[in-house]
């Protein structure tokens, strides 16, 4: 596993290039500066700015300018995050800026010289790239740079590496990482270069580089086969939890939104809570009571983050299962974030992946101490729930929206006349249900209760019509 790692070892010295193609200014920045309940007016003149350079650069009124909007800040900041998270020590930051990506080397041949020089006088171990880089770039930027080149998937794979703490996990990340690596092999000197035809070049019949690649195809074929038996185990374990009528509820949302700790403050669960993104690689669940006494399977899922890598998502096939076969999705944000509504799209392009956009699903804002008392006083107006998973607000609120959108197992209201002699069906009821009458009538016990319809079931020789 660890010989298959591609970051970076704790302490390596950082060079960070963030690029930013003005051909490729995304929709999202134009349509996703959207008024916001949470977004100040400043942030918002901002906004307009913007969009008022994208229509002065289409209609031909002038020069794009160069974007200094929170897209590139927020993303470079997103990055420094992804770079901490790895144990990186970033030594310095270079921005580029180009209409259009480069074939060779993304970034441009003088560009390259600059990131050069750079990594040369601060003694940088790595160059990181804010951008996915092709095989052919990859290969140039290695040849003209004096250290190691990565990519953004590559530093989001050494996380999810470093984080892997399950033999599942652990599985699932080299998968990714051998899947990454394969159209990434490039041959250098004689040891992988192609066979002659003349005396003394013939050699054993194929070239380093194909033995590379078919050492990893096999490896692949033995973990893809891991995964599938873990997937079986976890298919049987979730059958024999659904012969018992238990829905399941699974928090997903954006990395560092605060899952985790959202997670423990509904269930005690002592999962570990961190700032660092991907904390949380391997599923947990733990069973929890809701305000109806329904029983419920809560979920804490892998964060997703903007551009997941694809590898990752198949990789992780078995854990997101836990996502498809939940009942409704709790979809926490991170009210704070001036980002939150690009956050909430990429949550929303890969739940789409999954196929499970159209479940129900619970939109949460956490965070909420961090903001202003009017900033607060805005989200009361909207449908989404506002906690504080941190300091306890919201929580009820929170279970009172999750048990009025399940559909399993739906509370209802009976009324029952139970002899005192029935202490079995006297404490189920009393424990699973919540009582709203009760009175006693020489050896009969009269009660109206409301609880899930499978318990009150099973007391019906009981019921009063």
């Amino acid at each position: 596993m660890n010989q298959n790692r591609q970051g970076e070892r704790r302490g390596d010295r950082a060079v960070l290039i963030a690029v930013e193609f003005s051909a490729q200014r995304s929709a999202s920045t134009r349509a996703g500066r959207l008024a916001s309940p949470l977004r100040t007016a400043a942030q918002a003149r901002d906004a307009a700015a913007v969009r008022a350079e994208d229509d002065a650069a289409e209609t031909g009124a002038g020069p794009p300018a160069p974007s200094t909007s929170l897209d590139l800040q927020a993303s470079l900041e997103e990055f420094r995050e992804l770079v901490i998270s790895a144990g990186g020590d970033i030594a310095a930051e270079i921005i580029q800026r180009r209409p259009k990506p480069d074939p060779a080397t993304l970034i441009g041949s003088g560009k390259v010289e600059e990131i050069a020089g750079v990594a040369a006088s601060v003694g940088a171990d790595v160059a990181l790239f804010n951008y996915n880089l092709t095989p052919t770039q990859l290969r140039n930027l290695e040849d003209a740079l004096p250290c190691r080149v990565v990519d953004r998937t590559q530093l989001i794979l050494d996380i999810f590496a470093r984080h892997a703490r399950t033999r599942e996990g652990q599985l699932q990340v080299e998968t990714a990482q051998l899947e990454y690596m394969l159209p990434r092999l490039t041959g250098r000197g004689k040891a992988m270069s192609q066979l002659g035809g003349g005396i003394g070049t013939r050699g054993p019949g194929e070239t380093q580089l194909e033995t590379d690649r078919r050492r990893i195809q096999r490896r692949l074929l033995h973990l893809k086969e891991e995964l599938e038996s873990v997937r079986r185990v976890r298919t049987q374990q979730r059958q024999r939890r659904e012969s018992v009528p238990v829905p399941a509820v699974a928090l997903v949302g954006y990395t560092n939104a605060g899952k985790s700790t959202l997670f423990n403050r509904l269930t005690q669960g002592g999962v570990l809570e961190s700032s660092r993104m991907f904390a949380t690689l391997d599923p947990k669940l733990k069973a929890m009571l809701l305000p109806s006494r329904r029983k419920i399977l809560l979920s804490d899922t892998v964060g997703f983050i903007r551009d997941l890598p694809h590898t990752l998502v198949t990789s992780f096939r078995a854990t997101l299962e836990e996502v498809q076969k939940a009942e409704v999705l709790v979809h926490v944000q991170d009210a704070s974030s001036e980002m939150r509504d690009e956050h909430k799209a990429e949550v929303e392009k890969v739940l789409d992946e999954l196929g499970v956009l159209g479940k129900p699903r619970i939109e949460v804002l956490n965070k909420i101490d961090l903001l202003t008392n009017d900033q607060q006083e805005s989200l009361a107006a909207s449908e989404m729930v506002a906690v504080s998973a941190k300091q306890g607000l919201g929580i009820e609120t929170l279970l009172a929206r999750i048990d009025e959108s399940l559909v399993a197992d739906p509370v209802i209201e009976q009324s029952f006349e139970i002899p005192q002699s029935e202490g079995t069906a006297l404490a189920a009821l009393g424990a699973g249900a919540v009582i709203r009458e009760r009175e006693f009538v020489g050896n009969l016990v009269r009660m109206t209760v409301a609880g899930p319809a499978s318990l009150l079931g099973r007391y019906r020789e009981f019921k009063v019509s």
